[in-house]
Formats: structure tokens, sequence, C-alpha cells
């Protein structure tokens, strides 16, 4: 027989699957995660999961979509400063910081395959929707501006800056490849992109 959730509990139990669900695939990721780990703190049974969300991949798209506000938020600061070298230096720092301090998004970055999981569930499309808007649209609209105001260099897609200043990314992925030298290869890369990047 199913069970009748109110609306106060559905709010509590979806809250608790959305907390839960943040820290387990953070630290252990999508597939070792296990709906009885999903469920335990909520108090609910295995399959009630099921009166909330269809699949894991569709809770972890909720776990981005609560995320990724607070990481627009982040960046927000920075873009709110005129394109040049010290707001591109400002940008990548922002990135790596990212990275370094947020669980979630370091997880989503280093294991492509759950991203892709994700995406076969519940479309790829839907992934986009929930990742463009808080933290691709506003760097892509960032870097036109810049480019219309002939700060940043005009030859490619603002869309190919993006990507550029993404790349520091793998320079704090692969951070152990670096040893001792890895602040200075991250400081280095990052100056000489933000030159590269300025007309």
């Amino acid at each position: 027989m199913a069970v009748a959730f109110t609306d106060a509990d559905r709010e509590r139990i979806t809250r608790s699957l959305l907390d839960t669900a943040e820290r387990l695939f953070a630290t252990q990721g999508l597939k070792k995660t296990s709906l009885d780990e999903l469920v335990a703190p909520a108090g609910i049974a295995k399959g009630s999961f099921y009166a909330f969300y269809d699949s894991k991949e569709t809770l972890y798209k909720d776990v981005m979509i609560r995320r990724a506000p607070m990481i627009g938020e982040r960046l927000k600061e920075v873009l709110d400063r005129p394109p040049g070298v010290e707001a591109l230096v400002a940008l990548m720092r922002a990135t790596t910081e990212v990275l370094t301090t947020d669980p979630f998004y370091r997880r989503l970055l280093t294991h492509p395959d759950e991203l892709e999981a994700v995406a076969r569930r519940v479309g790829a499309e839907e992934v986009e929707r929930v990742v463009t808007p808080h933290l691709i649209a506003p760097l892509v609209e960032y870097f036109a501006e810049g480019q219309g105001d002939g700060v940043l260099v005009a030859d490619v897609a603002p869309e190919v800056l993006v990507g550029v200043v993404r790349t520091v990314g793998l320079v704090v992925l692969n951070r152990d490849r670096f040893g001792d030298g890895y602040e200075q290869v991250l400081d280095a890369t990052i100056n000489a992109l933000a030159r590269g990047l300025v007309a």
C-alpha cells in the first residue's frame, strides 16, 4: 500500500534527499551511492524514493540545480569588474577556488562519466539547461562584452574564450603531477592565459 505524504513531509523528505545526495555524490559518486544510503536519513523506505525521484540521476540533476546558483554567485563578484588582465586572473582564481573548495563540483569535473550518466538518463539538453544560465551564459556574455569593447581578443567566439579559461581547471585537477611546483605552474598558467586573452 502506497504511503501518503503530507506537503510538510514531502518538503522535509525532499530536502533530506538533496542534502544526503549532495554529500554522498561528492564523496563516493553516483554509482557507489545506494538508494539505502539516500533514504535512511529521510526515514523512508527504498520504494518510497520513487515517489520523489524516478532515478538517482534525476536526484543528481536536482542537486546540480540547487548548487549552480551558489557557484554562479561566487563568480558574479568577479564578473562585475571590467575585463582586463587583473579581472581575468581573478576570474580564473575564483574558478580554481570552486574546484578546490567545492567537493560536489570537483567530483563532477573529475568524473565526467557521472555527468554523462545523468545526461543519458535525464537528457543532455536538461543538464545544459541547468548549468548554462548560472555558469556558462554569464561567462559568454562577459567575454562578448569585452570583445565588443575591444578589450579582449576578437578572433575567436566568446564560447571558445570560456573554454580557454576552463583549461585552468585541468591544472587544478592534475595538481599531483606538478609536485612542489604546483602553485608556480598554476600562477604562470593563469597569468599567461590572462595576458593572452587581452587584445
